[in-house]
């Protein structure tokens, strides 16, 4: 099947939001998503390396921000 790989990316992006959390490294997300996404998302520098034994990924800051960004957009109604 052919799909446009950056929405999906966005969309995982946006999800992986949703389970943000903080430790003594910085913020951190579950990585239960498709692993294709998972490696674009790190190539573009937004997450750490998925592929490890851990069950979570580093989100760098400027994923971070894009993260809660792209999940405004696709997910928030505005009130407008």
């Amino acid at each position: 099947m052919d799909y446009d790989k950056g929405k999906v990316d966005d969309a995982v992006l946006a999800l992986l939001h949703l389970n943000i959390f903080k430790d003594d490294k910085g913020p951190r997300t579950w990585k239960g998503f498709d692993w294709e996404s998972l490696n674009r998302l790190h190539e573009k520098g937004y997450i750490s390396n998925p592929k490890s034994k851990l069950r979570s990924v580093a989100v760098t800051p400027e994923g971070a921000k894009k993260a809660e960004e792209t999940f405004r957009r696709l997910f928030v109604q505005s009130t407008k």
